[in-house]
Formats: structure tokens, C-alpha cells, sequence
């Protein structure tokens, strides 16, 4: 059979068709053409930039005006109390172990920390009627508003500023010198420094041993009234009062070593003296109590609390007690004093460095930022919207950007996998 030619219709259709056809690669762009765009575009650009400038003025003009008052204090320094002073004079080791264990470390952020208090935030809230000026009906809303309008820092000069912004610049003033003020009041009922945390722990002590003193002397003479015994001889008194002595010096020395464990650690070299010290007290009062053996009375301390007769036993103790509270609170007492005016020296130097005065000049708003930093967004913005315009422009009249579009959505819709 002679060849025939196929029908036209079953020759072969491409497998992948396109819509358009590709074109040859657009010409590179010249370096100068990015200018051209923006002189292209001038007066949008001016017109946008110019409307920010003015829109961001007008809204600069419109905001409320803030003022911010400023006040230093100097917050009092680390010095050596008179306890550590004391302690210097037993010697060069326990005089440097005692201002590294009993100084504070950093008190700034002590004091920082009382300003921010709930404590000094409310009497703030109180004093200058907060409630109404900040619009809150909760005290806890309004602390949030203070707090944000409040600025304390401590600055490595050792002094503590205090920001305070509002719209009146008087009540802003007030303000700034109120924290100085209830930050004084707060130091002088708060024992913040170690003299006053000695100062507390000895009024306790000496309030708890006032209480003993006072049941002593009522033991005493109710023994006094049921015996008949108001006096006794020479030795027993001078027994007595060596006795009373010693035991008034364990309680004395159990009470510092308690004293100094809470602020001292255990390795501190006045603390292990301490102990020391009050091991020895023990064990001479307990030789005192049992009295040697063989004594023949040459001293009080031999002699056992046992050979006193017995019908003025019960008195000896009484008035051994007495005599034991009167001593452990007069140690007590001078303690307490020493403590007091170390507190006293250290309190006493909180002042205002510099008082805030009225700020004759706005914190807020900036307007000259806010109308530059306006200006420069609006310019940051517009730019790059006149470069996607004139690219939009191009690209409709460009053949080979229209063929290149054709070809992504023919391939978006899936037609490529149909036609194989």
C-alpha cells in the first residue's frame, strides 16, 4: 500500500503550550533613572511630606502639656557605729571584720525601694487627692498612674533624683519635695540601717527583762513577808552579788552572740570570740553553783549555794534573781542607748541636695521631635509608594512582563498538568 500522509488533525500538539511567547531580556536600567523617578514625582512627594509636617504640628499643639519637676537627696552614707568602733579597738583583724559583716552593702536601693512602696505611693495618693486629679476610683489604678509618672534613680554618684511629670508645674514641684519628705518619715519609724535593726532587737530585750525584773521583786517580797529575812551576813551578800555578776554576764553575752548572729555569719571572728567567751562564763558559773570540794570559804565562789542555811535559802534565791534582772537590764540598757544614737547619726543626714523648684519650661509634648520624626516617616513611606507607582506603570506596557505574568497564572491554575 503506497504511503499516505496523516491527517492534519493528528499532528502532534506541544506539551507544555504558552500563552505568549518569551522575549528577550529587558535592558538594564541606567543609573540615574532612580532619580528621575523622584523629580518624576516631586510634588507628590513635597505635597506628602508637607502634610505630615502640618498634621503632626497641629496634633503637637493639641496635646496636653506636661511638666517635670526634679529633687535630689543624699541618702546617708556607710560609717562605722560606735559598737563597730568598739570592736576596732581589740585590733586591726576584728575591726575589719566588723565593717565588712555589720555595713550595708549598697543602701541606695534600700531607699529606692521605700519610695516606691505601696506605703509612701498611698500617702501620696492621700495628700495631694490623686484620685480626682488622675480620674481613678481605686487607689490600686491610681498607684499604676503614679508609678508612671514617677522616675527615682540612683546614680553612681551616691545621690538619689527624683522625676515627677504632671500638668501643673506647681503640683509637680510639691510632689518632687513630698517623697523627700516621706522618705524621712518612713527612716524614722523603720529600722532600715544595722544600728536600728540593733536598735530594735535591744528594745525588745530590754522590755522582756523589765517584765522579769518587775515579777523578781514581787517574788522577793513575798518571800521577805513569809520569812522575815531582810538581811543577810557579808559573805552571803558578797556570794550574792558575784554570783549575780556572772549570771547577768552569760545573759548579757548570749544575748550579743544572738544579737550578732543576725546580721553575722558563722565564720565572723568576733562571733567565734564570742562563744568563746560565754564557754568560759558557763563554766565558772557552774563551778560557782556546785562549789569546790574541801573549800574552806577563802573566796564567795567556793562556796556551794548548799551550806546556806536553810531558812535563808529561799530568800538568797529570790534576791539572787533580783539582783541578776537589775544587772542584765542595766547591760540592756546601755546597749540599747549605744544602738539608739548610732540609728540617730545615720537617720539624721537624709536632706534634700537639691529641693525641686517649678520647671519653667515643658517636658511635654516635643514638638519640634514629633514634627521631625513626622516629617521623616511620612518621606520613609512615600518614596518607596513612588517606586512601586511608576513600576506598576512599566510593567502594564511591557511585553515581556505581560507574557511572564500570563505564564505564572497559567501555571497557578494548574493547566500545565491538564495538558500533559
Amino acid at each position: 500500500m503506497p504511503h499516505q500522509e496523516k491527517p492534519e488533525f493528528l499532528t502532534p500538539v506541544s506539551e507544555e503550550p504558552f500563552p505568549h511567547p518569551i522575549f528577550e531580556e529587558t535592558p538594564k536600567s541606567h543609573m540615574l533613572e532612580p532619580f528621575i523617578v523622584l523629580a518624576k514625582h516631586k510634588n507628590l512627594i513635597l505635597w506628602t511630606v508637607l502634610a505630615a509636617a502640618v498634621v503632626s504640628a497641629v496634633i503637637s499643639l493639641l496635646l496636653p502639656k506636661a511638666y517635670t519637676a526634679n529633687a535630689k537627696i543624699l541618702p546617708p552614707k556607710e560609717s562605722s557605729s560606735i559598737a563597730s568602733a568598739m570592736l576596732g579597738q581589740l585590733g586591726p583583724l576584728l575591726g575589719a571584720a566588723a565593717g565588712k559583716d555589720l555595713g550595708l552593702h549598697d543602701p541606695n536601693d534600700v531607699y529606692v525601694a521605700m519610695l516606691h512602696s505601696r506605703t509612701v505611693s498611698d500617702r501620696m495618693i492621700d495628700r495631694f487627692s490623686l484620685l480626682n486629679v488622675y480620674g481613678k476610683k481605686l487607689h490600686v489604678d491610681a498607684r499604676h498612674k503614679l508609678d508612671s509618672e514617677v522616675e527615682i534613680i540612683s546614680g553612681r554618684d551616691n545621690v538619689i533624683s527624683i522625676s515627677v511629670e504632671d500638668r501643673d508645674p506647681q503640683r509637680a514641684t510639691d510632689m518632687a519635695n513630698a517623697y523627700v519628705e516621706e522618705l524621712g518619715r518612713l527612716t524614722r519609724t523603720l529600722a532600715v540601717t544595722e544600728s536600728g535593726k540593733r536598735r530594735l532587737f535591744f528594745e525588745q530585750e530590754m522590755k522582756t527583762a523589765n517584765d522579769e525584773l518587775a515579777q523578781a521583786e514581787d517574788a522577793l517580797k513575798t518571800t521577805e513577808e513569809s520569812t522575815g529575812i531582810i538581811q543577810l551576813d557579808s559573805q552571803a551578800r558578797a556570794m550574792l552579788q558575784a554570783y549575780a555578776d556572772l549570771r547577768a554576764s552569760v545573759s548579757a553575752k548570749e544575748v550579743e552572740i544572738q544579737a550578732m548572729k543576725s546580721f553575722a555569719t558563722k565564720d565572723n571572728p568576733d562571733l567565734i570570740r564570742a562563744e568563746q567567751v560565754l564557754e568560759a562564763l558557763r563554766a565558772q558559773l557552774a563551778r560557782f553553783e556546785k562549789g569546790r570540794a574541801g573549800a574552806q570559804g577563802s573566796s564567795p565562789s567556793d562556796v556551794s549555794l548548799a551550806r546556806v542555811p536553810g531558812v535563808g535559802l529561799e530568800y538568797v534565791r529570790k534576791l539572787r534573781a533580783v539582783k541578776y534582772r537589775e544587772t542584765l537590764y542595766e547591760l540592756l540598757t546601755k546597749q540599747y542607748e549605744i544602738a539608739r544614737i548610732d540609728e540617730a547619726k545615720e537617720s539624721a543626714v537624709i536632706q534634700a541636695l537639691d529641693k525641686a523648684v517649678v520647671p519653667e519650661k515643658r517636658s511635654w509634648p516635643p514638638r519640634v521631635a514629633l514634627v521631625l520624626v513626622s516629617t521623616l516617616l511620612a518621606l520613609m513611606v512615600i518614596i518607596p509608594v513612588v517606586f512601586l507607582i511608576e513600576w506598576g506603570k512599566k510593567s502594564s506596557q511591557d511585553p515581556q512582563f505581560t507574557a511572564h505574568w500570563d505564564l505564572l497564572k497559567f501555571y497557578l491554575r494548574g493547566q500545565h498538568g491538564r495538558a500533559k
